[in-house]
């Protein structure tokens, strides 16, 4: 059965390539861009304009959508930005950036959205992730509590929601090639600082990372399978073996011993 899709932050990166995946299969399929000018027209899917920060505009968005089709079945909230630094020099409106789109803005989205899938007794809220947010990444705490928040909210969700017939699952992707590397946002440290040379050998090594990483398709592809399941996991962990299995040691391996690892692995 065809499916009333939206997703957020659909312009580039994981939204795109989910977007026109699911598009492609029958979907009727709405995305969001904060300046979806900027962008080509999608062929087979709609990009509204909307910034998830804004925190006035999910109703109006929701009932356009409503609107058009009577309903949603699923929301998949993708929309957010990476974002660096060593605690001591992040500017603290710098965090409250960084929580508005990856996580406060997402749950203004879903408030306005659960009251339509309620009403239908039916529904399916999938939030995008990150590995990241399975463990504290040196320089990237910020990033990695904003999507740990959304991993706690999803489950919280879960359950709350489970007698209204929907479900909430959470998509934890590693590293793949999407534009996140360059629309990152580094904190520009002075060479004077004390961090400056460790945290730019981090930096350097997320970016060679990157550029080696995987195909997205292959986190659209299990967004497919999730919306197609009767039974779902709550909880979904993709991308290389290494940043895969490190969720799994962090829970076995004693906290000092898992930490020196990461230690090691960013030459701290």
């Amino acid at each position: 059965m065809n499916k009333v899709i939206l997703i957020t932050g659909a312009s580039s990166g994981f939204g795109q390539v989910i977007a026109e995946k699911l598009s492609k299969s029958g979907n009727t399929v709405y995305g969001t861009s904060r300046n979806p000018e900027k962008y080509p027209e999608p062929k087979n899917y709609k990009l509204l304009k909307f910034d998830i920060t804004s925190f006035k505009e999910s109703k109006k968005l929701v009932e356009k959508i409503v609107s058009e089709n009577e309903r949603i079945d699923v929301l998949i909230n993708n929309a957010g930005i990476g974002f660096t630094g060593p605690i001591e020099e992040i500017l603290i409106k710098d965090i409250k950036r960084v929580f508005d789109t990856n996580y406060f803005g997402h749950i203004d989205i879903v408030q306005s959205v659960l009251p339509i899938m309620r009403k239908n007794k039916s529904g399916l809220i999938i939030n995008i992730t990150s590995i990241a947010g399975y463990q504290g990444i040196p320089f990237g705490s910020i990033y990695s509590a904003s999507k740990a928040s959304m991993e706690y909210l999803g489950e919280a969700l879960n359950m709350e929601l489970n007698k209204f017939r929907i479900r909430v699952v959470n998509i934890a992707p590693g590293d793949y090639k999407t534009n996140i590397i360059y629309n990152r946002n580094d904190t520009n440290l002075s060479k004077n600082s004390p961090y400056y040379n460790v945290y730019k050998d981090c930096i350097d090594q997320w970016s060679l990372n990157m550029s080696r990483s995987r195909n997205p398709i292959e986190v659209a592809n299990l967004v497919e399978k999730v919306i197609k399941s009767k039974n779902p996991k709550i909880h979904y962990i993709i991308g290389p073996f290494l940043q895969k299995i490190s969720v799994f040691l962090k829970k076995i391996l004693p906290e000092k011993i898992y930490q020196r690892l990461l230690m090691n692995h960013y030459k701290l």
